[in-house]
């Protein structure tokens, strides 16, 4: 078997040969460099802002969009600047065909070539009952967490794909344990939408998975955001968490941690998987 030039049981490399891996880790480097370009969606807040700061962490030029509260994009900006991380603020309501593009393109023209998608904007209205559930309230949950999440992935595809002359990547998508519990008395509608995202995440990650895309999700569990709030009970994460195995709710980066496994090298061999992060729930 041929070994590298720099294997441990090869005392010395010809000249020849280290020029050779030189040029070819100064072609890895600007390879990297070039596809380190990460889009949090719903990145101004909860498990999407500490995501958008681990990814900053950790080498990632990130878009940050959000759809109304520019103050708190700019300052999850401002945290991965002053970490000495690269990151743009991007409106953008996910819901809106015309909006997905825009963002998409304000990705390219402002951060590089795409090669990672955290599908992770998402909500949810006041705790109820199915039966008072009406279509209205269901197409503006749907619109958010479904059509947007299919829209981002279809532009994210085009430009990673292979076919397409991209140079591959990774699609995460934030589930949550609801789409298997089902939420009942509370959310069963968010639920719902959540069962869809994760049919999304198995079926385009079979479709693309010979185009350099890994699709996985994480579903998240009961975890302290302000999205509870938009629910009606600020305190639910102090409610439940008691009831959980793990005695305790979750935090936001105990999420993002999982994301930015999934979108890493480290994950390469999976695809169309999920990682609860739920306190065992």
């Amino acid at each position: 078997m041929a070994r590298s030039p720099f294997d441990p049981l090869t005392r010395i490399a010809s000249p020849a040969a280290v020029a050779t891996n030189a040029r070819t880790h100064e072609k890895e480097v600007l390879f990297c460099f070039v596809m380190s370009v990460v889009l949090v969606t719903g990145g101004s807040r909860g498990i999407g802002a500490a995501t958008a700061r681990l990814a900053g962490e950790r080498g990632y030029a990130v878009g940050v969009n959000y759809r109304v509260n520019r103050a708190a994009a700019d300052a999850v900006v401002a945290d991965i600047e002053r970490s000495g991380g690269r990151a743009i603020a991007l409106a953008g309501d996910v819901s809106s065909e015309p909006d997905v593009v825009r963002l998409f393109e304000a990705v390219d023209a402002r951060l590089g070539p795409l090669t990672a998608l955290v599908n992770n904007a998402g909500v949810l209205e006041q705790q109820t009952r199915v039966e008072h559930i009406d279509a209205d309230r269901l197409r503006r949950i749907f619109a958010t967490n479904v059509d947007g999440a299919f829209l981002c992935a279809r532009e994210a595809v085009r430009r990673m794909s292979t076919v397409h002359g991209g140079a591959g990547g990774a699609i995460v998508n934030v589930s949550s344990r609801a789409a298997q519990l089902g939420a009942p008395g509370e959310y069963v509608d968010y639920a719902a939408s959540k069962g869809a995202l994760d049919a999304l995440t198995i079926g385009l990650a079979r479709e693309v998975a010979a185009e350099g895309i890994r699709v996985n999700a994480v579903r998240a569990g009961i975890i302290y955001s302000d999205i509870h709030a938009s629910g009606g009970e600020p305190g639910r994460v102090d409610r439940l968490g008691p009831t959980l195995p793990m005695r305790r709710g979750g935090h936001p980066i105990e999420v993002a941690r999982a994301i930015l496994w999934l979108l890493s090298d480290e994950a390469s061999y999976s695809t169309g998987t999920f990682i609860d992060v739920a306190g065992g729930r």
